[in-house]
């Protein structure tokens, strides 16, 4: 007989402390670091803090995976409790969160680290899946196959309203953030093989390319219906998030819409009024 299952994932997964609640995942926090100032992302620093201080001194935080052993003493706790784990992590090529949390599973029996090749609620969508596969009595190694064969169809894509955080983050050159700024272009970015590239620049106000933004993403695809998320980063109205959330209910066929806001570790590198439609193909 299999053990029990617990799911886990790294806080880039972005999921509400009600969906971490609903669906049983647990989340080990990244750490944030502001100065000489250490914070857990997602409990004691928020996207709304980091923008004040961004604002206040031109500080931006610069994020750290957990260590090797950070991860055994958090996996530790579920194994001890005789759980057996699957445990998603960001993109290996953004992080080296997956990397730590494969060598804590080498210490351990029963952890199965899963590269989730996304970020944001891209990873929160795959914790998802495995929660409901767990409580369809799926074995933790089943699960984690599963979601190495699932995580190609996740859909993961983001409008940025400034590129004046990823300049400032080092994500891109001078050059092309003043180049879209004096334009006032949108870029657009997805993820394609665990790695975050433009693939289209928008032009116009914001709350339009949003519109925009999202009858493009979702066109022409045939989207799972179970779970769809509007992701953003703060500094975005209730009125444009249910808008926008009455738009997605328009263009497909939809059971649930999450609108989630970002923690630390993406806001830091997109900025206010990043928003994404995030999705799992058929």
């Amino acid at each position: 007989m299999s053990k029990p299952v617990m799911i886990t994932a790294d806080s880039t997964c972005d999921l509400s402390p009600a969906l971490l609640e609903r669906f049983h995942i647990k989340t080990i926090p990244l750490t944030i670091q502001l100065g000489d100032e250490s914070f857990l992302d997602g409990q004691d620093f928020s996207p709304d803090m980091m923008y004040k201080r961004y604002h206040q001194d031109g500080t931006l935080p610069k994020t750290a995976a957990c260590s090797i052993q950070q991860f055994i003493d958090f996996f530790s706790q579920f194994t001890a409790a005789g759980y057996e784990v699957v445990h998603l992590d960001i993109s290996s090529e953004l992080s080296c969160s997956y990397a730590n949390a494969r060598l804590a599973a080498q210490e351990l029996e029963g952890v199965y680290p899963v590269d989730s090749l996304m970020l944001s609620t891209g990873v929160g969508l795959l914790a998802i899946e495995g929660a409901e596969c767990r409580d369809k009595g799926m074995s933790a190694e089943e699960i984690a196959l599963h979601l190495d064969e699932l995580k190609d169809k996740v859909d993961t894509s983001f409008v940025l309203d400034t590129l004046e955080f990823m300049w400032k983050g080092g994500r891109c050159s001078a050059v092309a953030s003043l180049g879209a700024n004096l334009l006032k272009l949108k870029p657009a970015l997805e993820m394609k093989e665990g790695k975050l590239g433009v693939y289209k620049k928008y032009r116009g106000s914001i709350t339009a390319v949003y519109q925009q933004y999202i009858k493009e993403r979702l066109a022409g695809k045939s989207i799972r219906p179970g779970h769809v998320f509007i992701t953003e980063s703060g500094e975005i109205d209730e009125a444009t998030i249910a808008g926008l959330e009455a738009l997605v209910r328009e263009l497909i066929p939809v059971k649930e819409i999450h609108h989630t806001t970002a923690g630390c570790t993406v806001s830091s590198h997109c900025g206010p009024k990043t928003l994404g439609v995030l999705f799992i193909n058929e």
